[in-house]
């Protein structure tokens, strides 16, 4: 079993850049938004087009999903070879999920006033938002099956992607049920649901080799 790990391996560790600098926009977005409220207002209310904040958080943002792709992209490289078709095939619709998210909703961006029903909020909630849920959903199913069931298991990346999948039903559920004085705290739970799931299959690619090659 050899431990080296390779140049590929390290940069996967992009998948945690990514979630720190989702971190600081959603942090330092909000201290340049007056009066923001981050139990009562949603985390996208920080980048849309006509926000106080959004020269400071769009960076920020920019920076998470240029990381964020990366990984994704590193860790689908490096699974090529994985037993598991179930885990193999959903870390790749979980990527192609993240690359929908950074190109969509930086293409359809929300205003601060929310859907207006314009062609550009009806793309970003109806067909980008859409997207993006599903292929969550249906990509945290295959690789929590495919970690727990597969030939050569991983449970660890089992039991996070189904914390993961049960954090953001948590927040879809939650966004309909509680008061608008919570919002922001449970459309939180779904949204850095797949941010930290990222980070998560950065480590899992980090790992990947020394647990893999002979």
């Amino acid at each position: 079993m050899k431990n080296k790990k390779k140049l590929i391996n390290w940069l996967c560790l992009f998948g945690i850049l990514s979630l720190i600098f989702y971190l600081l926009h959603d942090i330092i977005g909000a201290l340049n938004y007056p009066n923001y409220n981050w139990l009562k207002q949603a985390v996208s209310d920080l980048t849309a087009v006509d926000s106080q904040s959004f020269v400071v958080s769009i960076g920020y943002v920019t920076i998470y999903k240029m990381f964020s792709c990366l990984c994704c992209a590193l860790v689908c490289i490096l699974v090529k070879d994985e037993k598991s078709k179930l885990l193999r095939i959903g870390i790749y619709l979980f990527s192609i999920m993240t690359f929908i998210s950074a190109i969509g909703y930086a293409l359809f961006p929300l205003s601060s006033s929310g859907f207006d029903r314009t062609f550009q909020s009806i793309m970003h909630i109806y067909v980008i938002t859409t997207l993006v849920v599903l292929l969550s959903i249906i990509s945290l199913v295959m690789i929590a099956i495919g970690s727990l069931k597969g030939e050569v298991k991983h449970n660890a990346l089992g039991i996070l992607a189904i914390s993961s999948l049960s954090l953001m039903f948590i927040g879809a559920i939650g966004c309909n049920v509680v008061s608008k004085e919570y919002f922001g705290l449970v459309e939180r739970c779904s949204t850095y649901s797949a941010v930290i799931f990222t980070a998560i299959l950065g480590i899992y690619g980090f790992f990947f080799s020394s647990k893999t090659e002979k």
